[in-house]
């Protein structure tokens, strides 16, 4: 796997080293609140503020028209 340097900020990584761990772990994606949990972020808005963020950067893929469990790393 490819190692790719995106201009995140700390806690967008920490979001994605928990997507990342969850779906080794699991097989797929975690929930906004297991992200929420996982990275010390009580808001779900929050948690999807910094997801849409990694979308714009190109850190992760969510299907189109789908819910944020349907997401993948790129």
């Amino acid at each position: 796997m490819t190692r790719r340097s995106w201009d995140i900020t700390d806690r967008q990584q920490a979001v994605l080293s928990c997507i990342r761990a969850h779906i080794l772990d699991r097989g797929e994606a975690p929930s906004v609140r297991e992200i929420g949990r996982a990275v010390g972020l009580s808001s779900p808005s929050s948690v999807l503020y910094q997801l849409r963020r990694l979308e714009q950067v190109g850190a992760v893929v969510r299907a189109s028209g789908t819910g944020w469990r349907d997401y993948r790393l790129s």
